[in-house]
C-alpha cells in the first residue's frame, strides 16, 4: 500500500507530506535560513520563500554533534549540517471539527546532542488523539547553545542565545502557519525533556516569546544551564584556547573552524571543567541580553515570567542513568564533595543531612539526580505556586527489566510513556516480563493528562495545582496516586541552592 501525499500551503510555499498510519507527516520544514556562511553565530532569519513544492517526506540533518549520537536504527545515521534549522508536523488524518490544539516539543540532550528525528519522539500517538504535533530541531553545542558573544567584533558579529532564538523563530512559525495544518496557533503548548525542559522553562522568561504559547510542560528540567554574562565569557576564551586560535583572532578561527573541530573542542572543554564549579555548566542559555534579561528563576520569582500554565516534573531514578552513560552528574562520593564544597560549607552540610546514607552509593546517585534534575522542578514549583498555576509530578513507573538492570524509573524514562512507546516492538520487549497492562495504564494515564492539559491548561481530576501549603504531587506508578510534600528535607535542602553559591 502506497502512501497518500499530502500538500499544505505555508507562508514561504507549499509543502508535501504523505499520509501514513491514520496521520499526516511533513519532515524536515525550514522555518529558518541555513545558518552556514555569514549567517554563522548570527540571529537566525525567517526561511525565504520558495517556488514549486517542496518535498517534506524525509527528515534531513541534524545540528553538528558526535556521530554515535545520531542514530536512528541499528547503522543508520542521520547526516548532520549547520543547515538544521527544520521542523517536523504530524497531524490526524481524520477531520477534525475546529481547531486542534498543538504541542509543540523541544528534545534534550545536555545542549549537546540530539534531534527531532529521534525514533522516539514520532508524535503519531499523540496526533492520532486529537492534537497537531511539531517537533523542533536547533543549534546545539559551540554553534548555538555556547554562548561566544564576548568574542564578536564589527567584522564577524556573534549573536548571543542562538539555541533559543532558533526555538522563538519555530514558535513565530508555529503561530503563522498551524493553522494550515488544523492546529490552533492560539492554544499552543511547548514541551521538552532534560535541557528541553529547560529550554521550556527558559522561555517562559523570554520576553519575545511571550504570547507565542498557551501552556508549558518541562519534564525533568536540568538545572545549572544558565551562565551569568561573565560565566559566559569565561567559557569563551577557554573555548578559543582549545581550537588553537588566539583571542586577537578568536572571531576569525570561530568563523572558519570545521564544525568537527568546534564539536570535539567543546566536549574538551565540558571535560577540563567537569571539576571546576564557575557557577553553572558551558553550554546553555545566558541571561543579561535582549532576549533573556533576567535569569529564569529569578523571572518566576519576580512575576517576570510568563504566568501560563505549567507542568513540572522528575522521575524517581533520575541519577542512574549517569552511573551508565554520559558521566555529567556527581554520582559518587568524590565528585558530590567537589560540587557541593564550592557552594559553602553551611549548604554542603544542609544538602548532606537531607540523605541519612551518605557516602552510601545509592545516597551519591539521590544527591546527583536531585543535584541536576530535582533541585529545578522543586525551586520551579515554589517560585509559582502562588502566581500562575503549577502542577508537580513524579514518574515512579518502570518495568521489570529496567528495575533488575538498576536504572529503574531513571532519566527520560517517562518519555515511553508520553510517546506510547510500550505499544511499539521496543516497548513490547521491555514489558515481556508480565508489566504489559501496567505499562499501558501508566501511559494512558500520563497522555490523557498531557491532552487535556494542552487542550484545556488544566491536567485533569485529582491532580490540584501545587500551592505552599499541601504541595500536591502526582505519582505515576502502577497504581498512580498523590502525594503532598513526598520529600519535605530534600526539597528545602536544595532550596535556593545554586552552582555560584
Amino acid at each position: 500500500m502506497h502512501d497518500r501525499i499530502v500538500r499544505v500551503s505555508t507562508e514561504a510555499g507549499l509543502v508535501e507530506g504523505f499520509t501514513r498510519d491514520g496521520v499526516h507527516r511533513w519532515r524536515a520544514i525550514p522555518y529558518a535560513e541555513p545558518p552556514v556562511g555569514a549567517l554563522r553565530y548570527r540571529a537566525p532569519r525567517p526561511a525565504r520563500p520558495w517556488r514549486g513544492v517542496r518535498h517534506c517526506h524525509a527528515f534531513a540533518n541534524c545540528a553538528p554533534q558526535q556521530r554515535r549520537y545520531t542514530m536512528t536504527g541499528p547503522g543508520r545515521y542521520q547526516p548532520m549540517s549547520e543547515d538544521c534549522l527544520t521542523l517536523n508536523v504530524v497531524a490526524p488524518e481524520r477531520p477534525a471539527e475546529g481547531p486542534l490544539p498543538v504541542m509543540v516539543f523541544i528534545h534534550g540532550g545536555a545542549y549537546t546532542l540530539g534531534s527531532s528525528a529521534t525514533p522516539i519522539y514520532d508524535g503519531a500517538a499523540l496526533a492520532r488523539k486529537g492534537c497537531v504535533y511539531v517537533s523542533v530541531n536547533y543549534r546545539l553545542g559551540a554553534l548555538g547553545c555556547l554562548d561566544l558573544s564576548a568574542l564578536s567584533t564589527d567584522e564577524y558579529p556573534i549573536d548571543s542565545n542562538l539555541f533559543l532564538r532558533d526555538l522563538v523563530l519555530a514558535l513565530q512559525w508555529v503561530r503563522d502557519n498551524v493553522a494550515a495544518f488544523g492546529g490552533d496557533p492560539d492554544n499552543v503548548t511547548i514541551f521538552g525533556e532534560s535541557a528541553g525542559a529547560q529550554a521550556v522553562l527558559t522561555l517562559l522568561a523570554a520576553p519575545t516569546a511571550k504570547g507565542l504559547f498557551a501552556q508549558a510542560i518541562s519534564e525533568s528540567p536540568a538545572a545549572g544551564m544558565t551562565s551569568s554574562p561573565e560565566i559566559a565569557a569565561q567559557y569563551a576564551q577557554r573555548f578559543v584556547g582549545l581550537i588553537g586560535a588566539r583571542p586577537s583572532d578568536a572571531a576569525h578561527a570561530l568563523m572558519h573552524a570545521a564544525p568537527r573541530d568546534l564539536v570535539n573542542a567543546l566536549d574538551r572543554l565540558i571535560a577540563d571543567t567537569s571539576d571546576e564549579v564557575l557557577g553553572a555548566f558551558p553550554a546553555g542559555p545566558t541571561y543579561g541580553d535582549d532576549l533573556l534579561p533576567v535569569e529564569p528563576m529569578e523571572a518566576m520569582r519576580t512575576r517576570r515570567a510568563a504566568a501560563v500554565p505549567l507542568i513540572v516534573g522528575t522521575n524517581a531514578d533520575e541519577g542512574k542513568l549517569f552511573t551508565r552513560f554520559l558521566k555529567l552528574l556527581p554520582t559518587t562520593e568524590h565528585a558530590v564533595e567537589a560540587v557541593l564544597g564550592g557552594a559553602g560549607s553551611a549548604t554542603r552540610d544542609r544538602i548532606i543531612d537531607a540523605y541519612p546514607d551518605y557516602p552510601a552509593r545509592n545516597a551519591c546517585v539521590r544527591i546527583g539526580g536531585d543535584f541536576a534534575f530535582g533541585a529545578a522542578a522543586w525551586q520551579v514549583a515554589e517560585a509559582r505556586a502562588e502566581t500562575a498555576p503549577t502542577y508537580v509530578y513524579r514518574y515512579d513507573y518502570a518495568p521489570r527489566p529496567l528495575h533488575w538492570s538498576g536504572l529503574g524509573a531513571t532519566h527520560a524514562t517517562e518519555l515511553f510513556a508520553v510517546f506510547d512507546i510500550y505499544r511499539t516492538r521496543v516497548g513490547a520487549a521491555l514489558t515481556l516480563a508480565g508489566d504489559r497492562s501496567a505499562a499501558r495504564r501508566v501511559s494512558r494515564d500520563v497522555q490523557s493528562r498531557w491532552r487535556l492539559f494542552a487542550r484545556t491548561g488544566t491536567p485533569g481530576e485529582g491532580w490540584p495545582a501545587y500551592t505552599l501549603t499541601e504541595r500536591p504531587v502526582m505519582v505515576f506508578d502502577r497504581r498512580s496516586r498523590l502525594e503532598y510534600d513526598p520529600h519535605p528535607e530534600r526539597r528545602s535542602a536544595w532550596n535556593g541552592f545554586t552552582l555560584a553559591n
